[in-house]
């Protein structure tokens, strides 16, 4: 389990960490932008062939297959920040689709994307590697033909060690360009994506009515399950100790005087029932808004969820300012149902948790190695952490295959 970092260490980890993250999403990139070079050359086919008609029958395979790269993008999006709220299902016919505006955005987007996005991928992979390449250098040079080239760039040739470590400098400033200029790249590669491929602002007021609705009902029906759990932890566990301890007092004081004895065990007793109803209370309270989230925070909290797991957890959180309580509240119970769902179900070796806050947005990843194959409609837990995550208007994906590992993510609204 990690500790959160502080002060300059903490930076120098944001850093890395967004640079990671950065190649990762332009590596993504790079695969729907090869698709959109391929879109893009079948577009420019049909075109071509409208000239003389064959292109109307080629016409529908053509859109459907940009309206299918574009609802790939949204959802690739939508797993590295906000989600890209689809618009309605644009028509394949060439006549409507000329007219339609959605469709005008994604054939606008899929040139964008085939260029410049191609490009920005390209260098999402091959910075990292010439980074590798060069900056271990010095390491295996030794061993190259004379004539071997020093640098990923196909310049130079090195002779000696101060050659070498030339290279490895040059590596550096291949790492130096991965941490400055790494996120900026990620976020001008799918600008086009987050602002072309979104609904209108008419569609997307209507969606919008259609989402809250959705979220209220979400809401109401995890407050009211919130509430039987309440009421039956009330009435199974403190209520029946309660009135154990009010018959034992009773009883002790109809005995007290033929036989003190007897009477001493059922107060001790009751005092066993009252100690237990007191816990059960506590634990109700805890259940309702932990404490533990006021005095340490949602890092805090979660690195004690992380102690109490009976399978190995590593914490990892940058959380630069606090959310709102009942955001933090969530986020803890959905790491602490999904540590307990891997405890129980997963015979998971390893689990991780990432808690991430940036643009108003608090991202949750909880990771196991375990068999996969979870399922919403398998039981109620997971059903409960959707509840929660929609009652705050946000999202939840689950990633789990047979043979493992899983994944489920949930992005927030951090609010204030």
């Amino acid at each position: 389990m990690a500790a959160p970092l502080t002060g300059r260490g903490e930076t120098v980890a944001r850093t890395v960490s967004a640079a990671l993250t950065a190649t990762r999403q332009l590596t993504g990139g790079l695969g729907t932008a090869l698709l959109a070079l391929l879109v893009a050359c079948g577009l420019a086919l049909t075109a071509v062939a409208c000239l003389v008609g064959v292109g109307l029958l080629m016409a529908p395979t053509a859109l459907r297959a940009l309206h299918a790269l574009a609802a790939r993008e949204r959802e690739r999006l939508g797993r590295w920040g906000e989600e890209v709220v689809a618009p309605d299902a644009p028509p394949n016919g060439l006549r409507r689709a000329l007219a339609d505006p959605v469709t005008r955005r994604e054939l606008r987007w899929v040139v964008r994307h085939a260029t410049l996005g191609l490009l920005l991928g390209l260098l999402g992979v091959l910075l990292p590697i010439c980074a590798v390449r060069d900056t271990t250098f010095p390491l295996w040079w030794p061993v190259l033909p004379g004539d071997a080239t020093t640098t990923s760039v196909g310049i130079g040739t090195a002779h000696s060690w101060s050659d070498a470590l030339a290279a490895a400098l040059l590596g550096v400033g291949w790492v130096a360009i991965l941490l400055g200029l790494g996120p900026g790249m990620a976020r001008l590669q799918s600008g086009p994506g987050r602002r072309l491929l979104a609904a209108g602002p008419g569609v997307d007021l209507s969606l919008r009515v259609a989402e809250l609705t959705a979220t209220r009902a979400a809401a109401l029906d995890a407050h009211a399950t919130e509430l039987r759990r309440i009421e039956r932890s009330l009435h199974d566990g403190a209520q029946n100790r309660l009135v154990s301890v009010t018959v034992l007092l009773g009883a002790a004081r109809r005995m007290a005087h033929r036989d003190p004895v007897g009477a001493e065990e059922l107060l001790e007793r009751a005092q066993v029932a009252a100690e237990e109803a007191l816990a059960e209370l506590r634990g109700v309270a805890r259940g309702i808004l932990p404490p533990v989230l006021a005095d340490r925070g949602l890092a805090g909290a979660l690195s004690g969820l992380a102690a109490d797991c009976a399978v190995p957890c590593r914490i990892e959180a940058q959380v630069p300012g606090r959310c709102a309580a009942s955001v933090e509240a969530t986020a803890y119970f959905v790491v602490a149902e999904a540590l307990t769902n891997i405890a129980k179900h997963s015979g998971a070796r390893r689990a991780s948790v990432t808690v991430r806050g940036s643009g108003g947005r608090l991202r949750v990843v909880v990771e196991d190695d375990g068999r996969g194959g979870a399922d919403e409609g398998g039981g109620t837990g997971l059903r409960g952490i959707r509840r929660r995550v929609a009652a705050h208007d946000g999202c939840l994906r689950l990633d789990s295959p047979p043979g493992g590992p899983t994944t489920l993510e949930v992005d927030l609204p951090c609010g204030t």
